[in-house]
C-alpha cells in the first residue's frame, strides 16, 4: 500500500523499538514537529532515556495494546512479522511502515536533505558535516548511526530545511531517499549476502545519484565510487581525493603526535586551507574532505569548515578512547569489514603504542565466509590478535564457519568463546605500553568497557586523559 503521503493524514505514531539508533533520531524529529508519539522497547538504554525527557510514554516489552490508539506505527526490519504489536497493528487496520521507509517520508519534508552514502565511513562523515552545519549557525536537523558528543546524541531536530542523515545501501534500503545533496564516499565488496557482486552494488548507487536533485559528492580515487556517476546528468558531481584532477584535494598530508592528521585543502588546484585533525587515520582525511566538499556547497564559510572540523573529536566507536590503565590503553571501534579493519589497525599503528592488540569480533556468518582471507590479511596488520565467536546478527550459520577457522589464518590468534575470557586473557597480557583496541559492528564494545572494569578492579585507575 502507498503510505508516501500519510504523514499529512495521521498525528498519533507508535514506535516498535523507539531506542534503536536508527529510530530515536526519527521519532525526536517527528515529536519536535507537533506529532503524538508513544513506543516500546526491550532495554533501557540512553536513547530511551533521552526520549522520555520529552515526555513520550514508552512500554518496557511489546504488547497487542501498546499500539492502542495509533493512527501509524514504525518498526524496525529487525522486528519479526509476529511480533505482538505489529500483528495488533494489522487487526486493527493501523497503517504500518518500516523505518527506512519513514526515513524517506521524513526526509522529504526537507528541501536540503544530505545524505551520505558508501560502505565505510558514513557516521564519521555524516557526523562532520552536522558539526559544521551546526556550528555555523545552520541549524540542521540529523540522523546518525553515532552519538556526536556536540549534541550528546546521534540525531537532532533543528528548525532549518536542512536534513543530513546517513543512507545505508543494505537491501537498497537507500533508495527510498530523494536527496538534494549525496555524498559517495567509497563503493566496496560488502553485503554480498544481498547484492550478490560489487557491480550490483554499484548499479545500485547509480540508482541512488539518479534520485539526487543538485549535487553529488564523490570520492574520485575510489574507482568503484566513479562508476556509479557515469551518466549521471540530474545533478552537479564534484570530486574530492588525493589524486591529481579532483575538485576538492588534500596535499601536503603530514602525520602529528598520535597520528592525527595534517594537510592542505586545494580547491580546482588552488590552496584555500590547512587543516588539522583530532582524530587518526588515513581514511579519516577522505572523510574530511567529503565533509568539506559538501559544507561548502552548502554555503559555509571557509575558516568555519576549518575550526569544526579541527574541533571534530570522532562519534562513539569510532576509534573511541576509554582510557589508560596502568599504561595500557584501552579504545573501541565499529570497524567490521577488511577494509575498515586495515584503516583501523594502520592508524593504530602509527601511534606510537609498543604492541597493538587487535580484539575482533567477526560480524555474521556470510561476511566471514566469503571475506576471510581478507579479514586474517587486514587482522595481521595488529602485533597480536584475539577473537571472539562470531556474532550471527540475522544469520543461521549454513556457511559452517567459526571462528576457529580464522584464527587458524593468523600466526598467534587465540579465540575465546565469552567476552568474561577474552577480558581476563587481556588485563593478564597486555603490557605497559600497549593498546587494546576492540574491533566489530556488534556487542564488542561490552567487552572492551568489560576490559575498563577489570583494570579498575584491581585498582588500575585512568592515568590520564588519551
Amino acid at each position: 500500500m502507498d503510505h508516501s503521503d500519510i504523514l499529512s493524514r495521521v498525528k498519533k505514531i507508535h514506535f516498535v523499538g523507539i531506542g534503536g539508533s536508527g529510530m530515536c533520531p526519527i521519532a525526536e524529529i517527528l515529536f519536535h514537529k507537533g506529532y503524538e508519539l508513544t513506543g516500546s522497547d526491550t532495554n533501557e538504554s540512553d536513547t530511551l532515556a533521552r526520549i522520555r525527557s520529552y515526555g513520550i510514554p514508552v512500554a518496557m516489552g511489546q504488547k497487542a495494546e501498546n499500539v492502542d490508539g495509533a493512527e501509524l506505527v514504525v518498526y524496525t526490519a529487525a522486528v519479526k512479522q509476529d511480533n505482538p504489536e505489529l500483528v495488533a497493528a494489522r487487526e486493527k487496520g493501523i497503517p504500518t511502515v518500516e523505518r527506512s521507509v519513514m526515513l524517506g517520508m521524513v526526509t522529504r519534508r526537507f528541501p536540503n536533505t544530505v545524505a551520505v552514502a558508501g560502505t565505510h565511513g558514513k557516521t564519521t562523515t555524516t557526523a562532520m558535516i552536522t558539526q559544521i552545519l551546526l556550528e555555523a549557525g545552520k541549524d540542521p536537523s540529523a540522523i546518525i548511526g553515532g552519538k556526536l558528543p556536540l549534541i550528546g546524541g546521534n540525531g537532532r531536530a533543528g528548525k532549518s530545511g536542512t536534513i543530513v542523515c546517513e543512507a545505508c545501501e543494505y537491501v537498497d534500503t537507500f533508495l527510498q531517499l530523494h536527496p538534494a545533496v549525496s555524498v559517495i564516499l567509497n563503493i566496496d565488496n560488502d553485503h554480498l549476502d544481498y547484492f550478490g557482486t560489487v557491480e550490483n552494488t554499484i548499479r545500485s548507487f547509480h540508482q541512488f545519484c539518479e534520485q539526487t536533485s543538485r549535487l553529488i559528492v564523490v570520492n574520485g580515487d575510489d574507482a568503484n565510487a566513479m562508476k556509479s556517476v557515469r551518466g549521471i546528468t540530474n545533478a552537479r558531481i564534484v570530486t574530492y581525493g588525493m589524486n591529481a584532477g579532483s575538485d576538492y584535494r588534500a596535499a601536503d598530508i603530514q602525520d602529528t603526535r598520535r597520528a592525527r592528521e595534517e594537510f592542505s585543502i586545494l580547491k580546482s588546484g588552488e590552496k584555500i586551507a590547512d587543516i588539522t585533525l583530532s582524530i587518526p587515520g588515513k581514511h579519516n582525511i577522505y572523510n574530511a574532505l567529503a565533509a568539506f566538499a559538501a559544507a561548502d556547497a552548502l554555503g559555509v564559510g571557509t575558516g568555519s569548515i576549518v575550526k569544526s572540523l579541527h574541533a571534530f573529536t570522532g562519534v562513539h566507536r569510532r576509534f573511541e578512547m576509554l582510557g589508560e590503565f596502568g599504561g595500557v590503553t584501552v579504545a573501541d571501534d565499529f570497524a567490521h569489514h577488511p577494509t575498515e579493519v586495515t584503516a583501523t589497525l594502520t592508524a593504530a599503528k602509527k601511534m606510537g603504542f609498543s604492541r597493538v592488540w587487535a580484539v575482533f569480533q567477526p560480524h555474521t556468518y556470510s561476511r566471514t565466509y566469503l571475506l576471510l582471507n581478507d579479514f586474517a590479511k587486514a587482522l595481521q596488520i595488529a602485533d597480536r590478535v584475539v577473537l571472539s565467536e562470531i556474532l550471527a546478527v540475522r544469520e543461521t550459520n549454513t556457511y559452517h564457519i567459526y571462528a576457529k577457522d580464522l584464527a587458524e589464518k593468523i600466526p598467534g590468534c587465540v579465540w575465546f568463546k565469552t567476552f568474561e575470557e577474552i577480558a581476563d586473557y587481556m588485563v593478564q597480557n597486555a603490557e605497559d605500553g600497549d593498546l587494546i583496541l576492540t574491533l566489530g559492528g556488534g556487542d564488542i564494545y561490552k567487552c572492551a568497557n568489560l576490559i575498563v572494569e577489570k583494570y579498575k578492579e584491581i585498582g588500575c585507575r585512568p592515568s590520564k586523559a588519551v
